[in-house]
């Protein structure tokens, strides 16, 4: 147990700050909207309750999606882009997909290769751009995740107001659905810019993250 607390101490400490931070928006958000109910004359309800409104779920999917929005488009960027001095860069000669032999797949796969790189045809297809497509699947899944539950809570104050509801398509097409969705976006691509640049001139010693403490600015692709 000890050394699987260790080898994966990374993944578990993320997943409990997930939990805390999730615990924590519960409680916070259940008194916001609670406040909001009394204000407009409706009775509170219970954190269990709030915990299965559409106010909670939009609040989550649409941090989650633009999270693995992130991800996705790092992934892909970073195939044909690259900063030159940062360790989150390839270096500048290695733009593009990179050999069969760079990448270790086909006739190059080692013994301890996954078994599908060694495979080809479609399976190594498949396997060559599977970080991509889950990470592509799951933003997708919490987009259409915030996209149901943010009309649902859209919907909610629309009758609070005595206004009418709209559709789906509608909430698709609507203000607050992209107000939601691209104030979360700015922030993700403002804190990979700023970590890319910053890594190019900054040091974090032992992190991954950084470039060993002495080496240079002009040094890419450089893991401390």
């Amino acid at each position: 147990m000890r050394r699987f607390l260790r080898d994966n101490g990374l993944t578990l400490a993320f997943l409990l700050l997930l939990l805390l931070a999730l615990v924590g928006q519960a409680f916070s958000g259940v008194a916001e909207y609670n406040d909001q109910a009394i204000a407009d004359g409706a009775d509170p309800i219970s954190l269990l309750a709030y915990l299965q409104t559409s106010d909670f779920g939009v609040d989550v999917a649409e941090n989650w999606q633009s999270e693995y929005l992130q991800f996705l488009l790092y992934i892909f960027l970073t195939v044909w882009l690259v900063q030159r001095g940062s360790p989150e860069s390839k270096p500048p000669d290695d733009i593009g997909r990179e050999s069969d032999e760079d990448q270790r797949v086909g006739a190059f796969a080692r013994p301890d290769s996954p078994r599908w790189a060694r495979a080809g045809g479609w399976r190594l297809a498949v396997y060559s751009r599977s970080l991509g497509l889950v990470m592509g699947a799951l933003f997708l899944a919490s987009w259409g995740a915030q996209l149901v539950a943010g009309r649902s809570a859209y919907n909610e104050q629309q009758l609070r107001q005595l206004e009418q509801p709209v559709s789906l398509m509608g909430y698709l097409t609507s203000a607050d659905f992209w107000n939601r969705t691209t104030q979360n976006w700015q922030s993700e691509f403002l804190a990979v810019a700023s970590m890319v640049a910053l890594s190019v001139y900054l040091r974090q010693r032992g992190s991954p993250e950084s470039k060993p403490v002495g080496a240079s600015h002009e040094s890419t692709a450089i893991e401390g």
